[in-house]
């Protein structure tokens, strides 16, 4: 199956402190770029989601975010008597010190760090509560990327259909084309030969032979197509080769256009190089 680089995946799970809300989401890149946006006090978790993502996903600039708390964690903080015994000993001292300063707040108490106190967090059950949270938060995101796979694998094979319609509207225009230039070129040569110039008529000849056949270009294309085909089906990482294989369709494009002994040919081949410019910047999606 064909995954997309792009998915967003979320999920929480309760804990003494409250939530344990884990966040993933990612955009194209050529490689794997991870990026952790966590808690201090569950920095620990780090290598272990590394571990589970790195497992899971080849490609993609991913967001990681996991945080701890929110209202069910305010519900449970406590007030430290001591931190406030301390507090009011500091301010008796400062009003001493300054004795026009207005006196603390209650807001400004229960900012004060160490007033209000939160459950120490639970390394172990945080970590088991992380394992089953992060496998389903992955379940739901490579889930994600393989959905908008499959649409960007449909709109890939509905490029590669149209291309192909295209050849098939090339090929019967060669013969008629080259018997085009072949005309021009036997007047050409008539002309040339009256002036008894041998080289030129060599190059005449040669040009000609090099503008004529696109067989080969042809044919490559068909199987350059094939290919991509190929990999769809087969499904994987397969964003780079197909990457790769746009290259090289174009390149063949290219030449096809170059080459081409008629204006309808010529057009052609822009139609494909259209059509292969659709299908490079939705391979750059493909993980």
């Amino acid at each position: 199956m064909i995954h997309s680089m792009t998915g967003y995946a979320v999920a929480s799970a309760e804990t003494p402190r409250g939530a344990l809300t884990l966040e993933l989401r990612s955009v194209n890149s050529r490689f794997l770029d991870l990026q952790f946006r966590i808690a201090e006090e569950l920095r620990a978790a780090e290598p272990l989601l590394r571990e589970m993502i790195t497992a899971r996903i080849a490609r993609g600039k991913l967001d990681c975010r996991l945080s701890l708390g929110g209202d069910a964690a305010q519900a449970r903080q406590a007030f430290n008597a001591d931190a406030v015994g301390q507090l009011k000993a500091l301010a008796e001292a400062a009003a001493q010190a300054f004795p026009g300063a207005a006196p603390l707040r209650v807001a400004d108490i229960l900012r004060w760090p160490g007033v209000l106190t939160e459950p120490a967090v639970d390394a172990e059950r945080t970590r088991a509560l992380l394992d089953g949270l992060g496998r389903r938060v992955l379940d739901d995101f490579c889930a994600a990327r393989a959905r908008e796979g499959a649409r960007l694998a449909a709109i890939l094979l509905e490029r590669a259909g149209e291309m192909r319609r295209r050849l098939a509207e090339v090929a019967p225009l060669v013969p008629e084309a080259v018997a085009a230039h072949r005309a021009r070129l036997a007047e050409r040569l008539r002309e040339v030969l009256s002036e008894g110039i041998e080289e030129r008529v060599r190059a005449e000849v040669a040009l000609f032979a090099a503008k004529s056949d696109v067989d080969e270009e042809l044919t490559r294309l068909a199987a350059h197509l094939d290919e991509v085909e190929r990999v769809i089906a087969k499904g994987g990482a397969a964003g780079k080769r197909l990457d790769f294989l746009a290259q090289e369709l174009n390149r063949e494009a290219n030449t096809l256009a170059s080459k081409a002994a008629g204006l309808r040919i010529a057009d052609c081949a822009l139609e494909l190089k259209l059509l292969i410019e659709q299908i490079r910047e939705q391979a750059q999606n493909i993980e």
